[in-house]
């Protein structure tokens, strides 16, 4: 059976053609008359445009001002309410004329301050009897660390002692033979009555004197100087010859103003100058920071570079550093070289062995000053970058004016064609401008 397809009736919707409309319509199909062609198609377009015009009336209570009859000379610029303005944060600032700067990141690690530290020994071999200081506790230069009782700095002091009582009996032997010299010395010369062999043997003896008093001194001297190389003071030295009191203790003190990081010893143990170190000294308020900085980014980083210090915890505050030594070589394994970071006084939050990320700024274009604004104030229209400038005499108001932009450098951006240095545009709220701007193109397509 051979059936014909269904026909779907033919509907018309009140959305696109007034009521009148459509009853005119059926009337003249109704009746078999109809006007003139060509009259047909405008009557429709008109009412078209009006459906249209009645759906997008501006609302009352829309931000922007409707638009003027003069909208197709205004096509680019946006009218906003001084409300809207306020609610949407709309601002505008200067275009600044500046020299960008871009940034290097690069793990780090945190270290003691080298030329801030001390590794503090004993001289001389010992036992410790007293502790005066314990670990993290601050010292400052001269203050005693530690107290040895050291044989070996009593037997020191007994040389020097007699070595000291030698030089006091050598001077009087060699003023007597010095004097027995010349006596005899004048008695052969007036009258022949002494062997000039004599003369000469006491001459000998004289001399003899003086070199053993001049041998005495200097046992004692280098007796003296051990004592000093030992640690004691010049001052310790008199002391010991003037009383004579022989004393094995020796105290250890403090080289610089520091902070004990590190302790290798406990109370009796013995000591010697073989041990590298019995206390680390270190400020702790300025370390190093050691950031690893790949070989392509290294040439771009040198000494005075300003740099941040940013800890791994979450939400900490950056410390500011400055760059003071780059590696002269770099590790074949990694391809990266060390670069020293300075931090001043106040870095107390970070910790020898801490993991950190250093951020290093340098300049870009070797320096050269561009006009820039922040990245708020650029915004993609039609496809391209533009920014927003305030119309003249006109409140309010803005236009959209495309721009040749540069890359984005921490939150600014460079223009390199379209803005003037100084001109005023819109630094924040830029984005409700974008989205007026696009309802008001949307508007005038229809």
């Amino acid at each position: 059976m051979n059936m014909s397809p269904r026909k779907k009736p033919f509907s018309l919707s009140a959305r696109h053609i007034p009521f009148a409309a459509c009853i005119a319509s059926i009337a003249l199909a109704l009746s078999g008359c109809g006007g003139p062609a060509q009259d047909e198609p405008h009557g429709h377009d008109h009412a078209a445009e009006g459906a249209h015009a009645h759906d997008h009336a501006p609302s009352p209570e829309h931000d922007h001002a409707p638009a003027a009859e003069g909208e197709h000379a205004h096509v680019d610029e946006v009218h906003l309410t001084p409300e809207a303005v306020a609610r949407y944060g709309v601002r505008t600032g200067r275009a600044a004329q500046t020299a960008l700067q871009d940034s290097v990141l690069a793990p780090a690690r945190v270290a003691y301050n080298a030329e801030t530290m001390a590794h503090v020994g004993s001289p001389l071999r010992g036992r410790v009897v007293q502790m005066k200081v314990r670990l993290g506790d601050g010292v400052t230069a001269g203050q005693e660390l530690l107290v040895i009782e050291s044989p070996e700095l009593g037997e020191a002091q007994a040389d020097l002692l007699q070595r000291r009582a030698a030089v006091l009996a050598a001077a009087p032997a060699a003023e007597l033979a010095k004097a027995a010299w010349e006596r005899a010395k004048g008695l052969h010369e007036r009258s022949q009555g002494i062997a000039l062999g004599e003369v000469q043997r006491r001459e000998a003896e004289y001399r003899g004197a003086m070199a053993a008093q001049r041998a005495a001194e200097a046992a004692a001297t280098a007796a003296q100087n051990r004592l000093q190389l030992m640690g004691m003071s010049k001052e310790q030295v008199d002391a010991l010859l003037t009383s004579g009191e022989i004393s094995g203790r020796f105290a250890i003190k403090a080289p610089i103003d520091a902070t004990v990081v590190q302790r290798e010893i406990t109370l009796g143990e013995l000591v010697g100058p073989d041990r590298e170190s019995l206390l680390v000294l270190a400020d702790t308020r300025s370390p190093w920071v050691l950031a690893d900085v790949s070989e392509a980014s290294l040439p771009r980083v040198v000494p005075g570079t300003r740099a941040w210090i940013t800890l791994g915890t979450a939400g900490a505050d950056r410390m500011e550093g400055t760059v003071v030594l780059v590696a002269s070589s770099i590790d074949p394994s990694t391809r990266t070289a060390s670069v020293r970071i300075e931090i001043p006084k106040g870095g107390s939050a970070l910790k020898p062995g801490m993991f950190v990320q250093a951020e290093m700024l340098v300049p870009v274009n070797g320096g050269a000053q561009v006009v820039a604004v922040p990245d708020e104030a650029v915004q993609t229209v039609e496809g391209g970058p533009a920014v927003f400038v305030p119309v003249k005499d006109e409140p309010n108001t803005f236009a959209a004016r495309p721009v040749r932009v540069g890359k984005t450098i921490g939150g600014v951006v460079p223009i390199l064609e379209g803005l003037a240095p100084d001109e005023e545009v819109v630094v924040a709220g830029s984005f409700i401008l974008k989205a007026e701007l696009g309802k008001a193109g949307a508007a005038h397509e229809h």
